[in-house]
């Protein structure tokens, strides 16, 4: 092989905070068969990130790698290789190694399915979609295309947009264009009804209200903006490294990050403090997740020092785009042109960690860096309960428009028959008599126009009718619920210290009508923290024997210069392992043991880090690894005494039961999508070379050797014994190469590393092809517990109507064992298995369920299949289905089968679903129900579902916090999810329903007030009510109370709802809102308001008594009645709602005299004058009596003989109180939560 200029023998670095460790042998220094006088250099190409699988093979992250790498850590003089491949070749084969002794190769192809469009070098790219970098020259870069700066802004709006920005957001609600609509028309002279300023008076208090919020939240925006671009970074400005603000960096300028902080926007590394390029990076502000992932700089940039020698060069890459976990570019310096990738770009967000320095040049800046890119957040969904609403503010605006219609026609008629008297009678006349020397003649346009206007006028006096309130205070109610959501205790994850997160306002009441939850397994079931538990090792299962916990004894540990190196976790060991682990004697059996946990301890991308103790002597060794499944495969194997103690991108050390070996990493083939496992070739110190495999069992068996056929069952049989019992699982084997087998992988790696086109499939092709004919070494099993109170909760969600889906990709035993462990599944249940091959089968096996569901149903006297019991009913029936099954079925005909299947099942199991196979089961049922759905998740491949579910729920996990970025609401443990719909969900259900009626109730009882007088006024539309009156109403007089009680009222207490999972089925039934609610209400309605008009009529009848003191007695027993109509439906009181309501009563009584004690308004004094008369107050008492009555005969008869749920359990909360009803294990019957809403 060629030899190479580049400088030779440069010391293999350490990893920052690893164990120095005295000198140990490298592999070219014990190739004693003598070298080449020339050697290789490290060849040129980059390492990827590190990257992680877990036991089922999926990607933890879900990143793109396609990036290929050689990395020399310690280039050193050719060595030669005897080959061992075969003992009847005794010659001795010299094959040059150069550096590959000690050079790392990594193959990436690691892709997300959603990402599979973004691989790198799939193509050339296009000169068109392509941004052309001048290295240390931005000024050159940014000649032509004069590319974003680094300033960035994440608020909406600026001092000069914000005005008309925030009026065009708020007026996307119709009901503001109406309100907007009829203060233009109360302008016109024609149609003047109130004062010109108090018809726009309510309107611009709300947009008022609304625009301090959005501006209160914008300003924390732009402090927060400003402190990120005024931060200092360190750019080469004239050869040196010059502090310079953020904002200011541009593109195609080189910088220096120091150690722990951020980098200011998106660099290709060219340099970095490790001699082998290395960067260590946390990623937790970009995609929430805190292990440490590695980046590479390029060998050709690796050794430049841009303070010492000029640094220039073309870097041509896509242009900007939101994938975070892909990068496809060129780079050419010095002629030399290389291809870069994932590995080589450091994004805006992340942290520099363990590594003193890096130096890279900017690529992407401000908003075009793709943390920036990404930054969108939650989707906006619109609750159930405001779209229900916008069917009543239709019926509303129609009933609105009939009674415009009836005052205009009755005005019209009145018209006609008065034509001869219109000159002088007192509610209408033609001439103005008020100058007796000059009368003048009143606009009179006909009888055609004067209706059109009395229909106008109408409008605009009756527009109250759409409460313009009610938007503000649903918001405040909403903004109150999710305070109290937020400080609940019992939804405080103490382990993560993860309080609950109200991410959507808007959709708070949705929680309390959820009929379905789709719900991820790892990580949202169990806690994804994996310990391993046992092991098949050579066709022999170690499940069986005896075990404990290192805790009972001192764990293993390694003593280096006096100081102890422990593990930081202990793990279970099986003692008789344990003991074959230590004695090893050379047979097979303690062979196939030290080549097992070998493979675990080095066939992985763990990065050992040393934390420090309270006892200065002991250290502990803290695993970093982007999978927990690797990292307690590696915790594993320092248990029994194969401790991975040192890594650096050349090397590994790792201490073989009291001995330290140091194995180069020949070449590293990163688990991707396609091949579903991840293998390393090792250099061992005897001269050997070896290749070690791990992945799924159905990746793994098709590359197994058959010579131990024997073996390969036994493992087979262990690995669904594992399974069964919810254990993940992984096949691990290892071939020995040989020098040719050697020399033909690494030339094919260089070349397939270095092609500018097809790379990623060009690098899986080599991996492919170096594991094969691997020998079985055994498998692992490792538990992912459940969470803590998983079977309780999904039990309680299961009573209270809640249908529970899973959707995962693990392997369908170890799902159903899961399904079993959380008592989704019971044995009572009859299970339909779906595992179809072709469209065909599928559609020939969904039919054959059905038509067995429908049997089942007709043999059990019809009973609907639901979850309203336990789950030992055994008609229940639950389907479990795989993705590839899915793949036929999915957006084809054979979607309404399985829908109708899934129907009449009471769970629903989904195994080996990619994460746009859960959005499209969410969607099966949200697409083809009325019925409120629910996802919940903690990973990326959660978020789709997540985002197409009506309410989406991430929870803070072990897998990072894409899906809390992108949910709803998110919680700290699957458990809180009983507490948030049960309690909370229903309240505010419970709240929000009622609220929207009573704002409908006392808006319309106020337009019935105006509607009856103005039959007495010759349907004139003059008011004895005074404008300012009109407008407070709905502001001040009656808005406090609903808002107050809107947040604070309880209906039942938080124990009775979780004891009673079944009182959630008022909210899936829709009892607090529905039509039937709406019309029931607007009867009352008509009955009070003519109580409140009427009442006082008659007894001021012929009397001296001026219409400003009726109208102002009419306001005062309108509010009066309304705020007692509240508090009748109040259950809970305390001394804020006594305030809200009883305050606002006096409140009205204060402001009603203030306005009559203005002289320049109307009406001046008359309040006084009417208070001076008994019959002020008789009718102040007798017209909320006589106005109640049929709501308090309503309410008693409904309550008495036929009661709800809610009203049989407020009953028993009200003697349990009394400390005389509810014992301990008694029974309180509810409705069945299966009964259908009311129709809509």
């Amino acid at each position: 092989m060629a030899s190479s200029n580049r400088p030779l023998l440069i010391p293999s670095p350490k990893t920052p905070s690893s164990i120095d460790f005295t000198s140990i042998p490298t592999l070219a220094e014990l190739m004693k068969s003598g070298s080449h006088g020339g050697g290789r250099g490290g060849g040129g190409m980059t390492a990827p990130s590190v990257s992680g699988m877990d036991s089922n093979n999926h990607p933890v992250d879900g990143s793109v790698h396609t990036e290929s790498t050689a990395r020399s850590s310690s280039r050193r003089s050719a060595g030669t290789y005897q080959s061992r491949g075969s003992a009847a070749h005794s010659s001795v084969r010299d094959v040059n190694f150069g550096d590959l002794g000690s050079r790392i190769q990594r193959h990436e192809s690691r892709r997300a399915p959603e990402f599979e469009g973004y691989g790198t070098s799939q193509k050339e790219i296009d000169d068109d979609n392509a941004r052309w970098i001048y290295i240390n020259d931005p000024v050159k870069t940014n000649q032509k295309y004069e590319f974003t700066g680094n300033s960035i802004r994440t608020s909406k709006y600026t001092f000069i947009s914000f005005i008309p920005r925030n009026l065009f957001e708020q007026f996307h609600r119709i009901a503001y264009i109406y309100f907007l609509v009829i203060a233009i028309l109360n302008q016109l002279p024609q149609l003047a009804v109130f004062g010109r300023g108090a018809s726009i008076l309510p309107l611009a208090i709300v947009l008022f209200v609304s625009a301090i919020k959005d501006a209160y939240e914008d300003l924390r925006r732009h402090r927060g903006d400003r402190i990120e671009n005024n931060r200092l970074g360190l750019v080469l400005v004239n050869g040196k490294f010059q502090e310079k603000k953020w904002k200011y960096i541009q593109v195609g300028e080189i910088m220096k990050v120091p150690s722990n902080q951020s980098l200011p926007c998106d660099i290709v590394l060219l340099s970095t403090s490790d001699p082998t390029g290395v960067a260590y990076v946390q990623t937790i502000n970009l995609d929430g997740e805190s292990n440490l992932k590695t980046r590479y700089a390029k060998q050709e940039t690796l050794m430049k020092n841009p303070e010492k020698e000029n640094i220039s060069g073309i870097i041509k890459c896509e242009k900007p785009n939101r994938n975070i976990y892909g990068f496809q570019a060129n780079m050419e310096i010095d002629g030399k042109k290389m291809s870069l990738g994932p590995s080589n770009i450091i994004l805006r967000g992340c942290e520099l960690k363990n590594t003193e320095w890096a130096i890279g040049v900017a690529v992407y800046a401000g908003q075009e860096t793709k943390a920036m890119l990404n930054s969108s957040g939650a989707p906006s969904k619109r609750s159930r309960l405001e779209t229900q609403m916008n069917r009543e503010i239709i019926l509303l605006s129609l009933f609105l428009v009939a009674l415009c219609t009836v005052v205009s026609a009755l005005f019209g008629v009145w018209l006609v028959n008065h034509k001869d008297e219109l000159n002088d009678l007192p509610y209408y006349r033609k001439e103005d008599y008020s100058e007796p020397r000059e009368v003048e003649s009143y606009n009179y346009y006909g009888v055609g126009l004067e209706i059109f206007f009395t229909f106008l006028m109408a409008v605009i006096v009756f527009q109250i009718m759409i409460p313009i309130s009610l938007y503000i205070s649903m918001e405040l109610v909403r903004v109150g619920q999710a305070y109290f959501m937020v400080g609940d205790g019992q939804m405080y994850d103490e382990a993560s210290h993860a309080r609950f997160q109200c991410r959507a306002l808007n959709i708070n009441e949705d929680l309390g009508q959820i009929k379905y939850v789709f719900s991820d397994k790892t990580g949202t079931l169990t806690e994804n923290k994996m310990e391993f538990d046992c092991a098949s090792i050579y066709g022999v299962d170690y499940s069986t024997g005896t075990s404990r916990k290192l805790s009972d004894q001192a764990s293993y540990s390694v003593r280096v210069d006096d100081q102890i190196f422990r593990p930081k976790m202990k793990v279970k060991v099986d003692t008789e392992l344990e003991v074959l682990a230590k004695g090893r004697t050379g047979t097979n059996e303690g062979e196939h043991i030290h080549n097992f946990f070998l493979a675990l301890a080095a066939c992985n991308t763990i990065v050992p880090i040393v934390t420090d103790t309270d006892d200065p002597t002991v250290k502990l060794i803290d695993y970093q690894g982007e999978s927990p499944d690797e990292q307690a495969l590696v915790y594993s194997a320092a248990a029994y005494g194969f401790m991975l103690i040192q890594r650096t991108s050349g090397h590994i050390v790792i201490d073989v039961q009291g001995e330290k070996q140091r194995f180069d990493v020949l070449g590293l083939h990163e688990f991707d999508s396609d091949r579903k496992r991840m293998s390393v070739i090792l250099g061992f110190p005897d001269k050997t070379v070896k290749v070690f495999v791990k992945g799924a069992d159905t990746a793994m068996f098709g590359i197994i050797n058959s010579l131990n056929p024997d073996v390969i069952t036994a493992t087979k049989a262990h690995l669904h014994k594992y399974s069964s019992i919810g254990l993940r699982t992984l096949v691990i084997g290892m071939r020995e190469l040989n020098g040719s087998e050697f020399e033909q992988w690494q030339s094919s790696y260089e070349a397939a590393s270095t092609a500018l086109m097809g790379r990623a499939a060009k690098l899986r092709h080599v991996a492919s092809n170096i594991e094969k004919n691997i020998q079985i070494l055994g498998a692992s099993g490792i538990e992912d517990k459940l969470q803590e109170g998983v079977p309780e909760a999904i039990e309680s969600l299961r009573v209270a109507g809640i249908k529970v889906w899973v959707l995962t990709g693990d392997k369908q035993e170890t799902a159903i064992s899961i399904g079993y462990s959380s008592k989704l599944l019971t044995n009572e249940m009859k299970q339909i298995v779906i595992n179809g091959s072709s469209k065909d089968m599928c559609r020939r096996r969904l039919q054959e369920a059905l038509t067995m569901s429908r049997n089942r149903k007709a043999m059990s006297g019809g009973a609907p299949n639901n979850d309203e019991t336990s789950g030992d009913d055994p008609s229940l029936l639950a389907l479990i289905i795989d993705g590839t099954s899915l793949v036929y079925i999915l957006d084809s005909e054979l979607e309404e089968e399985l829908f109708l299947l899934a129907c009449e099942c009471a769970v629903v199991l989904c195994c080996r679903v990619a994460p746009l196979q859960k959005a499209g089961v969410v969607s099966l049922i949200k697409n083809r129900t009325d019925d409120m759905t629910l996802a919940i998740g903690d990973g990326a491949n959660d978020v789709s579902m997540i985002q197409v579910a009506d309410v989406g729920v991430g929870i803070s996990g072990q897998e990072g916090r894409q899906a809390v970025m992108a949910s709803d609401f998110a919680v700290g443990q699957f458990r809180f999810l009983v507490p948030l719909l049960l309690v909370h969900g229903h309240w505010n259900y419970q709240r929000m329903g009622n609220m929207i009626l009573y704002n409908f109730y006392r808006n319309a009882v106020w337009v019935l007030l105006l509607f009856w007088y103005t039959l007495y006024t010759a349907y004139s539309l003059t008011t004895a009510v005074t404008e300012w009156s009109s407008m407070l109403y709905s502001v001040i007089y009656t808005s406090i109370p609903t808002i107050v009680v809107g947040i604070l009222d309880k209906d039942l207490s938080r124990r009775t709802l979780l004891s009673y999972p079944q009182l959630y089925g008022a909210g899936q039934r829709e009892e607090c809102y529905n039509s039937k609610l709406f019309w029931v209400t607007m009867a009352d309605t008509v009955w009070q308001s003519a109580v409140v008009f009427f009442i006082p009529l008659a007894a001021y009848w012929k009397t001296t008594v001026d219409g400003s003191a009726l109208g102002d007695l009419w306001t005062l027993a309108a509010v009066v009645m309304v705020n007692l109509h509240l508090a009748m439906d109040v259950i809970r009181w305390n001394w804020i709602m006594h305030t809200a309501i009883w305050g606002s009563i006096v409140a009205t009584f204060i402001c009603v005299i203030a306005i009559d004690a203005v002289p320049i308004l109307p009406g001046y004094w008359a309040v006084f004058h009417a208070m001076g008369n008994s019959a002020f107050w008789l009718c102040m008492i007798g017209v909320p009596m006589v106005g109640m009555i049929p709501r308090f005969v309503v309410k008693y008869v409904s309550q008495y003989y036929c009661p709800s749920d809610i009203q049989i359990a407020r009953e028993a909360e009200k003697y349990n109180e009394e400390g005389s009803w509810i014992r301990e294990g008694s029974v309180v019957e509810m409705s069945w939560i299966s009964s259908p809403p009311p129709a809509r």
